[in-house]
């Protein structure tokens, strides 16, 4: 009797050995399709830093670019008001002699107030132009990139 339980015994052994080693050969191939599917996530994601780098460069280049031509406009603004103050300053004095000569001689002179426009150059007395804007304006392509 001992014999035929021996068997019983050693054959649920076996069984148990062979669903012990399924479920380990199981789970190897899960932990392996686990850790394919982590790096290929990794490498996506390197890949997405890598692009989002990219257009990060262009666009800080972008924005150096319009922040020189800034800096060159305002320049030539800062020229341009110094020479509208300085020949402002010169028909002043102009006018002030015209009018000494018109009192000395007794000739009428008809001496124009300077423009306010001249004066105030922000308020000119041309139509407002509306500006349009495109999404490719700046050649951006937002199909590149992701919200997380």
């Amino acid at each position: 009797m001992a014999s035929a339980q021996q068997l019983l015994s050693s054959g649920s052994d076996a069984k148990f050995d062979e669903r012990k080693r399924k479920r380990m050969e199981s789970n190897r191939e899960s932990a392996k399709r686990s850790r394919m599917k982590k790096q290929q996530r990794l490498e996506e994601l390197i890949s997405e830093t890598t692009q989002l780098q990219n257009q990060n460069g262009v666009i800080r280049d972008r924005i150096d670019s319009v922040e020189r031509n800034y800096r060159a406009m305002d320049a030539e603004n800062n020229v341009l008001r110094a020479q509208l103050a300085e020949l402002t300053d010169r028909l002043d004095s102009l006018n002030s002699l015209t009018v000494f000569w018109a009192d000395t001689t007794g000739f009428p002179v008809d001496i124009p107030e300077i423009p306010d426009i001249l004066l105030e150059p922000w308020q000119l007395p041309c139509p407002i132009q509306p500006v349009t804007a495109t999404s490719d304006m700046f050649n951006f392509e937002p199909s590149g990139l992701m919200m997380i």
